[in-house]
């Protein structure tokens, strides 16, 4: 009985990993790597046959999920695809954007190689294959434990990352063991105090949990100071009476900045607003979608469209749904407009930055994460021409890069999630950087669990005895405790002493070689004073 790790090892995207037994093979999501993992793994092949596997599990919708699962159909996989049915709607959407756009890629490259005299280009896959693996899904509902394959039962809860997200249970059994191991997908977890969607199922136990770390190293800004944020360059991007730029992820972050506009409007009544296009076809569909499944969102969406109030429309809102009416938005003198794609690495937005990044009270407003390598990236990084189109265009737009809108759980949100299993639990840490991986891993072994972070490709035991791990404080540091009074003086002196090593640290000039030694003991040492921190807020409340 093995677990075997096909992807998002040590990296964020290409979540793929199969359950391996003498009875059954079933895969847990099967994405495509993005930005630069997509560059790493151009090319490479699955490294299990297709033809093999029973059954697949998806975890939602988003593309470095579920984004290769066309491909697996047309290499041979015939079995059925589980997952939500909201989740079932949503990859419709994605899967057939991702083969127009592999298909026009295609066709480019291959007009190319014809004047070069080299073969044409065939795309990863086609609609044909994106029809073939939409007759594969089998949705199923929440909280309903299903047994898909004898021995194999499974079990989807909220995620509370986007809409159909999920935790996925499984219970896994084989005839000549007795014994029944429990694994934990998370899945792409969503935060506690999540705005769009419902918070993540508290799940209280497992033998095996596999855990994303996307932000295993970092907290999010508060909801209160995202939208102080929010406000502020809004009203600073309004006085220009120009457009205003959001370059848009058309699941959940569409809808999130929706949402937000009909609250800022509903907080600013007196000021003067222009017209709000969503111009995305894939983002209206999906909006619709959202506004389907209301008893899937939050406690305080659903309240609104219980009133009447949908939080997707706000005043002076219209869809933009062909390509003349985009291109008439442009005619318009002011206007805020939400567009694809979020990293502005295609899509209708790069026409509205041709037509107006030139113009000085132009504003772009990033709401998500720009990687490295796309043309949003560039623009935060302050490049002062760009090429669109074949056109050279001059950068005099003014930027702004707001960092709360994640729908991803920060370290403590995910530190607080893991804290339900007991302490049998063994954790797999996965779908992050090594950095922010190994430093979600640290965090679970302070609070006394047994943690990992795999290679591509590893192999786990399932029937391995997974062992309790106490929190132990290392000898060294007892000593010390054990050599001074521990008054807050004490602390003082400790906190200056921390201080002045950092400084010193600061100066001084680090070989690369000696990175991969010096950062762990770096990341330990923020998550034992973040820890501190925190005890000593709980000291102060009940002073």
């Amino acid at each position: 009985m093995k677990l075997k790790i096909h992807g998002a090892a040590g990296e964020v995207t290409g979540s793929n990993y199969m359950i391996d037994t003498n009875s059954f093979k079933v895969l847990v999501d099967c994405g495509f790597h993005q930005g630069q993992d997509e560059q790493k793994h151009e090319g490479e092949a699955f490294n299990f046959d297709p033809t093999s596997i029973d059954a697949l599990l998806l975890t939602h919708a988003h593309i470095d999920h579920s984004g290769r699962i066309p491909l697996l159909v047309k290499e041979g996989f015939k079995g059925k695809i589980f997952c939500t049915y909201a989740t079932s709607e949503l990859v419709e959407i994605l899967w057939r954007d991702s083969a127009r756009l592999m298909g026009e890629e295609a066709e480019w490259r291959t007009r190319k190689n014809s004047r070069k005299g080299l073969p044409p280009v065939e795309p990863l896959y086609t609609e044909k294959e994106v029809e073939s693996s939409l007759g594969l899904l089998s949705p199923v509902p929440y909280d309903e434990m299903i047994e898909i394959i004898q021995g194999f039962k499974v079990r989807f809860r909220e995620a509370g990352h986007i809409l159909g997200s999920s935790i996925i249970e499984t219970w896994i059994s084989e005839n000549n063991v007795d014994k029944t191991v429990k694994v934990v997908f998370s899945g792409d977890l969503g935060p506690h105090d999540g705005v769009i969607e419902k918070p993540p199922t508290l799940i209280e136990d497992a033998d095996f949990v596999l855990i994303e770390s996307t932000y295993g190293d970092r907290l999010h800004k508060s909801l209160q100071d995202t939208r102080s944020e929010f406000e502020e360059a809004l009203k600073e991007a309004l006085q220009t009476s120009a457009k205003v730029l959001v370059p848009t992820f058309v699941v959940d972050r569409a809808q999130r900045v929706l949402y937000e506009l009909d609250l800022f409007q509903k907080k600013n009544p007196d000021l003067k607003m222009p017209k709000i296009y969503l111009d995305s076809p894939m983002g209206i569909k999906v909006t619709e979608i959202y506004s389907k499944y209301i008893p899937l969102l939050s406690r305080e969406l659903k309240e609104m469209f219980l009133k009447g109030d949908d939080p997707f429309e706000p005043e002076n809102f219209q869809f933009t749904r062909s390509s003349d009416e985009s291109r008439a938005v442009n005619e318009e003198v002011s206007g805020i407009i939400l567009a694809g794609s979020g990293m502005c690495s295609g899509g209708r937005i790069m026409h509205h930055l041709k037509h107006n990044l030139y113009k000085p009270d132009t504003h772009v407003l990033f709401v998500g994460y720009q990687a490295y390598g796309t043309l949003g990236r560039r623009l935060v990084d302050g490049a002062k021409e760009i090429r669109i189109a074949g056109e050279d265009v001059s950068v005099k737009a003014q930027f702004h890069t707001l960092n709360g809108f994640s729908a991803h759980a920060d370290r403590n949100d995910l530190l607080e999630w893991a804290g339900n299993f007991p302490k049998k639990a063994r954790f797999i840490v996965v779908h992050g950087e090594p950095k922010s991986a190994q430093a979600l891993a640290m965090g679970l072994n302070d609070k006394g669990y047994a943690a990992q972070v795999p290679a591509l490709n590893d192999t786990i035991d399932l029937l391995a005895a997974a062992e309790e791990k106490a929190v132990k404080m290392p000898v060294i540091s007892q000593k010390i405790i054990d050599s001074i009074e521990m008054g807050p003086q004490d602390i003082m002196q400790m906190l200056a002493a921390i201080t002045q090593k950092t400084d010193e640290m600061q100066r001084l000039n680090i070989k690369s070689k000696d990175y991969a030694k010096i950062m762990p003991l770096l990341v330990s040492a923020k998550t034992l004073l973040e820890t501190a921190a925190s005890l000593g807020k709980d000291v102060k409340k009940s002073a």
